[in-house]
């Protein structure tokens, strides 16, 4: 891969999960991968993404621009991140826009922290791991309330009073599961209870769930059960 930025000529071989990292301030001029076989990903994060850290970290003033520029880089964390973000968009499940809303908050405090010019610090004051029982009974409540409409994790981390990094990982120390995939599990649940009373037809739960169509409600409840929502169906009634 070769990228041309005013002028110079940067140039990598890639392998599986080679990165490169370019802060908003630079444009590259072109980029050129020589082979038709590699397939990249581009990830995008807007300024918003790295502001909603303030709270739990200080933040460069122009955070995004403080990103070095580099390429060849390998980074597991953010290599791991890139690849949830592509299973979700090759099979997508009831709560991709969390998971998206999720992983670009710890995509920036990657970013900030391991690759910026000007090191991320934590502040002083660190609010304890994990939600205490008022917060958590709330979240949870509100999230059995809204099972079939949209749930956002700005959503969840306003009603806990948090930001929603910290709430991120405090919902996650309590709950032992990510919000998106408590998300996805209690949705899959009422899914089951929906095809045991028989009432609705499969499109019809499978939008009840927030699924996009019915083959996506199939294959997550495929791979999830081991059973197709019409063989689950029958070995209930």
């Amino acid at each position: 891969m070769t990228c041309k930025v005013g002028g110079e000529q940067r140039r990598v071989r890639p392998s599986d999960g080679t990165i490169w990292l370019n802060p908003m301030a630079a444009k590259a001029d072109a980029i050129h991968i020589a082979s038709e076989e590699l397939q990249v990903a581009h990830l995008y994060l807007p300024s918003s993404a790295f502001i909603r850290l303030a709270t739990d970290f200080s933040v460069p003033r122009t955070p995004g621009q403080s990103i070095r520029y580099v390429s060849g880089v390998h980074d597991s964390l953010i290599n791991q991140i890139a690849l949830s973000i592509l299973r979700e968009m090759s099979d997508p499940t009831t709560s991709g826009r969390m998971l998206i809303e999720t992983a670009s908050l710890f995509l920036a405090a990657r970013l900030l922290h391991e690759h910026s010019e000007s090191s991320l610090r934590r502040l002083e004051r660190q609010p304890r791991l994990g939600l205490d029982n008022v917060r958590l009974r709330r979240v949870l409540a509100y999230i059995e309330e809204h099972l079939t409409e949209e749930i956002t994790v700005s959503d969840l981390a306003s009603i806990a009073c948090l930001s929603v990094f910290h709430f991120t990982r405090a919902f996650a120390a309590s709950v032992g599961t990510p919000p998106h995939s408590y998300v996805s599990r209690r949705r899959l649940e009422r899914a089951k209870k929906l095809l045991a009373m028989g009432q609705m037809s499969l499109s019809e739960i499978a939008f009840d769930c927030q699924y996009s169509s019915q083959s996506s409600f199939a294959r997550a409840f495929r791979r999830a059960t081991g059973l197709t929502p019409a063989k689950f169906k029958q070995a209930v009634r």
